[in-house]
């Protein structure tokens, strides 16, 4: 089983499902270059991320610390610990900033 991004009209298998633990991330190589970071919830829920903390410009979306509030995913940057939705991508701590969010699915092997 792999995790698969939809990336423009194409999947793209960014890795094999197993890599994934929940409540910690991955972070992907993209083709154009990219990163996006990669996370399973204990539900088995797959979400993918930018991997860019619009806030510092650094990668690391992908080590930072999952939780939930009132039922909604979210993972808190490891730097400045703004939280982002990990299904809409938007801050919630800055309702003005978002990352972008990628069409999942698991795929065969």
């Amino acid at each position: 089983m792999t995790l698969q991004l939809l990336l423009e009209d194409d999947w793209f298998t960014a890795c094999e499902a197993a890599a994934l633990t929940p409540g910690r991330g991955v972070a992907a190589l993209l083709p154009d270059g990219r990163q996006a970071a990669l996370f399973t919830d204990r539900a088995g829920r797959a979400y993918a991320i930018d991997n860019r903390d619009p806030f510092s410009g650094a990668q690391v979306l992908s080590r930072g610390l999952i939780g939930s509030v009132e039922g909604r995913a979210f993972v808190a940057s490891p730097l400045l610990k703004q939280r982002f939705d990990l299904e809409t991508g938007r801050c919630l701590d800055d309702e003005t900033v978002t990352v972008k969010t990628f069409t999942v699915r698991l795929g065969g092997s």
